[in-house]
């Protein structure tokens, strides 16, 4: 342990079972002076807020809840698919039977998985390195910002079709600068294996400048007091970032990781646009292949059975995350 490490664990920092001694210390004292109940203008100022908020609860309950709800519904019930609509007719499991039972449904939440832990592994590491280079700018940061983020806002069905431009075998660029060097040309899209490495390109070039923003702004917010220390202490600039800065950037971390989770295990756009799931369907992720189980097959159940079951593993997922996530806030150990 180096000698600022040892300052700040010893002098600086309580233990953990000291830390919860006090916080429930605390807890106890802001619950014993609080009022046993609010006043008549609080309540109704509370009223307001909720009428104020109603639309918006509303809005929401229509257009996320209310969907979410009749997914789960259909999932578990017989769709009888007419030409004047459907209609359900009785429960049943065997929507599930199907998925489970599916090389497809398998193919897919791998694919699906590998995506998503390759693509936000390498965003997470991309955009801390970004981050760190702005917070090192001292002029023409805002510049830099502004040029960074033009990715990111840029629509994915749009950036899908300018890497389908670069990586198209006929007259993309990618073609014609290997083709001197290979001595043909190369169809990356048509290649199963490229073509996912291709998509996560594509994913890592949009979504790194959104890791980048986020960690800068964890960055900005650490105390300079503790890197200083460590600087005076003679600590190199490689110990300083793995030792004291990249534990107390933990927090911003987490929630740059649990946010891009949910946004890669959803990806739907980018290979609907790039690789339209091919080739065959080495490239087809849970959510298109219930968006074709629904609206090509109209298998509206099984279709239903992949989105909530989708909707499960990311939940489930989240929360196991968010539990470890818990355990180690206040545990941080600097410079061990």
């Amino acid at each position: 342990m180096t000698p600022v490490a040892h300052s700040i664990s010893t002098a600086d920092r309580a233990s953990p079972p000291s830390l919860r001694a006090r916080a429930r210390h605390r807890h106890r004292l802001t619950h014993a002076t609080r009022p046993s109940s609010r006043s008549p203008l609080q309540r109704r100022f509370a009223r307001l807020g909720w009428l104020f908020a109603s639309p918006a609860l509303l809005v929401i309950l229509a257009v996320t809840v209310f969907p979410i709800l009749f997914s789960v519904i259909m999932s578990v019930s017989n769709v009888d698919v007419s030409g004047d609509g459907f209609r359900l007719d009785g429960l049943t499991g065997s929507n599930y039977s199907v998925l489970m039972g599916s090389d497809r449904w398998v193919h897919a939440l791998v694919f699906t998985l590998l995506y998503t832990v390759g693509t936000v592994a390498v965003e997470v590491v991309l955009g801390t390195a970004v981050a760190l280079v702005l917070e090192r700018l001292t002029t023409g940061r805002g510049w830099m910002m502004a040029l960074l983020l033009l990715p990111w806002s840029m629509i994915t069905v749009i950036s899908g079709e300018l890497w389908n431009y670069i990586y198209n075998g006929v007259y993309g660029v990618l073609s014609v600068v290997l083709e001197p060097v290979l001595g043909h040309s190369v169809n990356v899209l048509g290649t199963p294996l490229l073509a996912g490495a291709a998509m996560g390109v594509a994913d890592v070039w949009k979504t790194t400048p959104f890791v980048a923003i986020i960690v800068l702004a964890g960055l900005v917010m650490l105390p300079r007091e503790v890197t200083e220390a460590a600087r005076v202490d003679g600590a190199s600039g490689w110990t300083i970032f793995w030792r004291v800065r990249l534990p107390l950037l933990r927090p911003t971390l987490a929630i740059a990781v649990l946010f891009r989770i949910l946004q890669a295990f959803g990806v739907f756009d980018l290979p609907f646009v790039l690789t339209g799931g091919g080739p065959g369907n080495s490239t087809e992720s849970l959510a298109m292949l219930g968006w074709r189980a629904m609206f090509q097959d109209l298998k509206f159940g099984p279709g239903a059975a992949v989105a909530t079951s989708t909707a499960a593993i990311v939940l489930i997922g989240c929360l196991a995350f968010l539990k470890v996530f818990r355990s180690q806030v206040g545990n941080e150990e600097i410079g061990t």
